[in-house]
């Protein structure tokens, strides 16, 4: 009996550290999907004779659905299952990809990248949910996410890398086909190695599409509005009704939630304070990150000539930081330091990094200008995102897991796809108003114009990211709970103990 019942037991771990990898690969391809069509986007861009006013929908219309639909995908999983939606949602992708990979017009492109952000939105919430119920002890717990979370970023890295290679030996479509193997592949694994879960079997639940419908039309007015003033003004009138009409959609959104029997976001789950300023912090900390790839793209492909290969490899010590950050550091610390002692320094040297990056010019040296940046900011973004995501679905009950960890993820997009359209707009802004004043046909000022443009549009990421660490130092309170030693019946004479959380402490 107590062989069967050990090795029972060395399956069940067996089992749960592979599913581990089933979804970490999934993670993987998320992550490498946004570095690796990056690093493609100025090839594609020159292909497809898309404009620069337009060039960030590659970006954004992968975002925007991806973050618009996240609650949505949430909600399906607890509905339905988390290993069946995940599953739905590898495949999707893998359709997606190659859908975008076969384009032959921006809208197309723009079309399959929406496509592969409203699949993304069924994956994310699931993976992210399923690594949450499956590990609940708190020290397996910080292995699980700080291998979930060095796995992501060494997707980024890979798809810097791929996507350089790709998008110099073959053509960037590769950088969208690749997804379709590591999808197929990822899909099979799951059916055999993820638990299957049932969580609303026996219950019919409406879905919340009213509260989808408000919440996603209210973000894509929002970036709309902010996307159209690179070609018009602020105080445009489709400008300014696009930016209400946003906020109002989310304004009736929060009233539907409020009201409704089956919300899409419970809203007691962002009205805790920890997982409200996890949720914050995490956004606005993007707004910078998805500006600073697409410009930093830019500069060194365009400005700066390099290739995509040597491009891509420019980006690897800010991935190396993160890697070496929230593995090193945040995932040792995260159950010994209350949360805002590693969210607040990451957000603060984040920033510093930002504000190095303002000095760039057009004939700046790598090793001198991008390179300490790229430090900075990967160091401390590892310090925010691990525990953050660990602290927004932490205490959650498994029935609103996947709620709880599309609302993390939400954040992430809607903050990226905000802040792509936010910055671009305002690095165009700023090289128009250089240009003005300047001989716009010389080939040098123009370079200077765009570079003035970057530099400006980082001032404003640093501002965001003060702003973010402002805000986890008075939001976020969560201190990790202390572990109290018990022994059990008959095992005080071999010595065995167990350790069982105490109840959570909040900072005074």
């Amino acid at each position: 009996m107590s062989a069967q019942t050990a090795t029972g037991h060395e399956n069940a771990d067996s089992r749960r550290w592979w599913a581990l990898a089933v979804i970490a690969v999934a993670q993987l391809m998320i992550v490498l999907d946004v570095t690796i069509v990056n690093i493609a986007l100025p090839s594609a861009q020159r292909d497809l004779g898309i404009s620069d006013a337009d060039r960030q929908w590659v970006i954004t219309a992968y975002t925007l659905a991806f973050g618009g639909l996240l609650l949505l995908g949430g909600r399906l999983g607890d509905l339905f299952g988390r290993k069946r939606v995940f599953t739905v949602g590898l495949l999707g992708f893998a359709t997606a990809s190659a859908l975008g990979g076969s384009a032959d017009g921006s809208a197309m492109l723009f079309g399959a990248r929406a496509l592969q952000g409203g699949f993304s939105a069924l994956l994310a919430p699931s993976a992210l949910g399923l690594l949450s119920t499956t590990f609940t002890d708190p020290r397996e717990r910080s292995t699980a996410f700080g291998v979930f979370g060095a796995i992501a970023a060494g997707g980024s890295a890979l798809g810097l890398i791929l996507g350089g290679l790709l998008t110099e030996y073959l053509d960037w479509r590769w950088c969208l086909f690749v997804n379709v193997p590591i999808a197929a592949a990822a899909a099979l694994a799951a059916t055999g190695l993820l638990e299957r879960d049932s969580a609303a079997r026996g219950r019919r639940v409406r879905l919340d599409l009213p509260g989808a419908l408000l919440g996603c039309g209210g973000l894509l007015a929002i970036v709309f509005g902010t996307s159209e003033a690179v070609t018009r003004t602020w105080g445009d009138g489709l400008v300014l009704g696009s930016l209400a009409a946003g906020l109002a959609l989310l304004a009736v959104f929060v009233l539907v939630e409020r009201r409704t029997t089956h919300p899409l976001l419970p809203l007691h789950i962002v009205a805790d304070r920890n997982r409200g300023g996890a949720a914050l912090s995490v956004g606005l900390a993007m707004i910078g990150m998805f500006g600073l790839f697409l410009f930093l793209t830019y500069y060194l492909q365009v400005i700066k000539h390099f290739s995509p290969v040597l491009s891509g490899v420019s980006f690897l010590p800010m991935t190396a930081a993160i890697v070496l950050s929230s593995t090193g550091f945040a995932a040792r610390l995260m159950t010994r330091v209350p949360t805002r002692n590693l969210v607040c320094p990451g957000l603060l040297l984040a920033a510093a990094g930002m504000a190095w990056l303002t000095r760039m010019t057009v004939d700046g040296p790598w090793a001198g200008t991008v390179l300490p940046a790229e430090l900075l900011l990967g160091s401390g973004m590892g310090l925010v995102f691990m525990p953050s995501m660990n602290l927004a679905t932490l205490g959650v009950s498994p029935r609103e897991a996947g709620a709880a960890s599309a609302t993390i993820n939400s954040a992430q997009q809607v903050g990226g796809s905000f802040g792509t359209a936010l910055l671009n707009t305002v690095a165009a802004s700023a090289t128009a108003s250089f240009l003005a004043t300047r001989i716009a046909s010389s080939p040098v000022v123009r370079a200077q114009a765009t570079v003035h443009g970057y530099v400006v549009a980082n001032w404003v990421s640093t501002g965001v990211l003060l702003l973010a660490a402002l805000i986890a130092f008075r939001v976020i309170d969560h201190r990790p709970a202390p572990t109290v030693t018990t022994v059990g019946p008959g095992e005080a004479h071999a010595g065995a103990s167990a350790t069982v959380p105490a109840e959570p402490r909040r900072e005074p």
